[in-house]
């Protein structure tokens, strides 16, 4: 079976290259960008192959985030999206798209990792209705705690 292919948009250097490397780790092909506007070029490349976008919300120049995610959705109805963010979480249940993952930074790798895994892996809902609670990683770690059956491990409050 041929590996997935994840759209990373990530400005800050460091983390692109972070990212980018655990991603391939985990078995992903990734075509990692820094800017938005080249993001949404490589969505509307006629031979893209996009399985899953990974997206900083907030670049130097616009399109941001938010837009790079709706023109994936736009050329890929139902595609995963992860927006990766220092800021901008008070705005995603608003501005996100549906199904979608926030992590805010700092966050581990694994983090990431597991949460394109897990939208990659989840059966695509043709439904034109939002998703009425957006999921946060506190919410798939939760999850995944609970398929482990480690209740030894601290949860957080409520």
């Amino acid at each position: 079976m041929k590996p997935a292919t994840i759209l990373l948009a990530e400005e800050e250097a460091l983390l692109l290259l972070d990212y980018e490397a655990a991603l391939a780790d985990a078995g992903f092909v990734v075509v990692a960008v820094a800017r938005g506007g080249k993001a949404i070029e490589v969505l509307r490349s006629a031979d893209s192959e996009v399985a899953g976008v990974v997206t900083d919300i907030r670049f130097y120049e616009l399109p941001n985030g938010w837009s790079v995610a709706r023109v994936a959705r736009e050329i890929y109805p139902g595609i995963p999206v992860v927006y990766g963010t220092g800021h901008g979480a008070l705005e995603w249940p608003s501005r996100g798209v549906a199904n979608s993952i926030l992590l805010e930074k700092p966050f581990a790798l694994a983090q990431l990792v597991t949460a394109v895994s897990q939208l990659l892996n989840e059966p695509v809902l043709l439904s034109v209705a939002p998703d009425p609670k957006p999921r946060t990683s506190t919410d798939y770690s939760q999850s995944v705690l609970a398929q482990m059956d480690n209740s030894w491990l601290p949860r957080p409050p409520l």
